[in-house]
């Protein structure tokens, strides 16, 4: 089976590490490198949790190198209210045993990119800064990226605004760089993140699998639904799992036939009112302009449980 070459765009994050484990347990995924951007934790949190990530798993043979500090224009934003001090609360983790590289995540995406026979896919599952950043810095590069398949957005409402999500509204000056810049886009948004739910019963199953890494998870897990699921339990008879936002993103590369996108119109409000932040969804095509994002609504939640399962079970071998 034929690998697809992936790098990882992340701000490590619960749901951001799970999107990890998932990539590195993947039989049809290369992850050839891991940048970091700042959202959920300040960006010296998320890049040495990226690393202890690795160590965890024994993969130091991947490349991780730091992104952007802030957002394009504005100040940062950070979901330590969600994620916890370290941005990985809740399980114990090792130290990083990946030194920091000199090369920062603009250098590494081109130089991969530039390496490569091969496109390359982009996951973004943090705010697309970094993304951006490539984008305009290496225009001669675009071409080589075989797609941007990112978590952000919704077309029905926001969880910071009731129109904007986070890591949109973190930097949607970036994002709109994204969206706009014609390489072909996918984006997962809370239409569809909220339906992906793992439950209490998943979380025991994938802590009875035994190995290290599934430990971690489960306890990783246990901490992220204790800080994004009560919101959703508004009447005591309702069963709302913990949502496994950033998972979305890479597990359509892994099988995109697991989800429903439409082609449609995305723009983003970069303005500062109300809506800013907001990913401008042209639902009923009544702009009639191009449409320049996938945007995914429906996802086959049994096989994604299977997914996220048979991706804990991988790490047996290093147990």
């Amino acid at each position: 089976m034929s690998k697809q070459k992936v790098i990882l765009d992340c701000d490590p994050g619960h749901d951001d590490a799970m999107a990890m484990l998932m990539a590195i347990a993947a039989d049809n995924i290369d992850l050839v490198g891991i940048t970091t951007s700042a959202g959920n934790q300040k960006p010296e949190k998320t890049f040495a949790n990226a690393r202890k990530l690795l160590a965890l798993t024994h993969r130091e043979d991947i490349p991780v190198a730091m992104g952007a500090q802030k957002p394009l224009l504005r100040d940062l934003i950070i979901a330590e209210n969600v994620h916890g001090k370290t941005g990985l609360d809740g399980a114990d983790l090792p130290d990083p045993t990946i030194p920091p590289l000199p090369t920062r995540a603009n250098d590494l995406i081109a130089d991969i990119l530039r390496e490569s026979t091969e496109k390359v896919t982009l996951v973004v599952t943090g705010p697309m800064t970094n993304a951006a950043i490539f984008l305009l810095s290496h225009p001669e590069l675009k071409d080589k990226i075989a797609q941007i398949s990112y978590m952000g957005g919704a077309c029905f409402g926001g969880n910071m605004t009731p129109q904007a999500e986070f890591n949109i509204y973190v930097d949607p000056e970036a994002a709109k760089i994204v969206v706009d810049s014609g390489v072909s886009v996918a984006m997962f948004g809370l239409d569809v993140t909220l339906k992906a739910q793992l439950f209490d019963e998943d979380i025991q199953q994938i802590e009875e699998i035994g190995n290290p890494v599934a430990e971690v998870m489960a306890n990783l897990l246990k901490f992220f639904n204790l800080t994004t699921t009560k919101p959703f339990l508004a009447t005591p008879d309702h069963v709302e799992g913990v949502h496994m936002h950033d998972p979305c993103a890479m597990a359509y590369i892994i099988d995109p036939s697991m989800f429903r996108v439409v082609p449609l119109h995305v723009d983003i409000d970069t303005d500062h009112g109300i809506s800013a932040g907001s990913t401008v969804v042209d639902y009923d095509d009544v702009l009639g302009k191009d449409k320049n994002v996938d945007v995914a609504f429906e996802i086959d939640l049994p096989r994604f449980r299977d997914l996220v399962f048979k991706s804990m079970t991988y790490y047996n071998r290093i147990a």
